[in-house]
């Protein structure tokens, strides 16, 4: 299983906020560049970057930030946030980036999605983020009548392999995860899932490790390593174990 650490990035700051409310922001860094070193130091193998300001406005809009990052690390970075067109993908990838996340438009336009995936394979991957069992999108701002399950079965069918699933209700709260949540919908869809929302200490990663052959094949964590709550070092060796 892999630990992602977050990198949320806000005017080009990193930050996290509390439920995907842009007015609840904290600042952890305004140097993505020496957060991003600080975690692979920590053992990190693989880096999750959101674009905040992307996801809100429909477009890459940290575009400097993220190439900091990529020549800071030596480690492969998955971004999100915005990246609502095949040309938006191909810029990030071509500037390095391992992997980029398609979100909103995973709802709104699955042909396109089936149109990356044919031309990228497997740096594709889509983020599902939900709120009550329901999508949300537009950085979080939107709610839609489509299921999580609907979702990523048609997701899974237009070739995507990984997707990442984050439960809005617990993302910054500290509230811990319930593994059960990414097992079944793992097993739902036949896609491999990344967990993302709630994490707050290492009992979260040995339950998520646990699900590990269910098809839970990571886990993002963000506010409890910033905060100090998780060890980062700890988690991954639980993780890699």
């Amino acid at each position: 299983m892999i630990i992602f650490p977050a990198i949320d990035l806000r005017g080009g700051k990193c930050v996290r906020l509390i439920q995907g409310d842009f007015d609840k922001e904290t600042v952890y860094s305004d140097d993505p560049q020496a957060t991003a070193l600080k975690w692979q130091s920590m053992g990190a193998k693989f880096l999750h970057v959101v674009d905040l300001d992307g996801a809100r406005a429909g477009s890459p809009k940290n575009l400097d930030a993220i190439k900091k990052i990529l020549d800071a690390v030596n480690i492969p970075i998955e971004v999100g946030g915005g990246i609502r067109t095949l040309d938006d993908a191909e810029k990030l990838l071509s500037l390095g980036v391992r992997r980029v996340i398609l979100g909103s438009v995973a709802v709104e336009n699955i042909s396109l999605v089936e149109e990356a995936v044919k031309r990228f394979g497997d740096k594709i991957v889509v983020g599902i983020d939900a709120r009550g069992g329901f999508v949300a999108t537009h950085g979080w701002e939107k709610s839609s009548q489509v299921t999580v399950g609907e979702l990523a079965k048609k997701i899974f069918a237009a070739g995507v392999q990984t997707i990442i699933y984050t439960d809005i209700s617990k993302d910054g709260m500290l509230s811990g995860v319930n593994a059960g949540i990414f097992a079944n919908l793992a097993k739902f869809s036949g896609a491999q899932i990344v967990a993302s929302g709630g994490v707050k200490s290492l009992d979260d990663i040995k339950a998520l490790k646990s699900r590990e052959s269910d098809g839970v094949a990571g886990v993002i964590v963000g506010k409890a390593i910033y905060t100090g709550a998780l060890d980062l070092k700890s988690a991954i060796e639980i993780a890699e174990a």
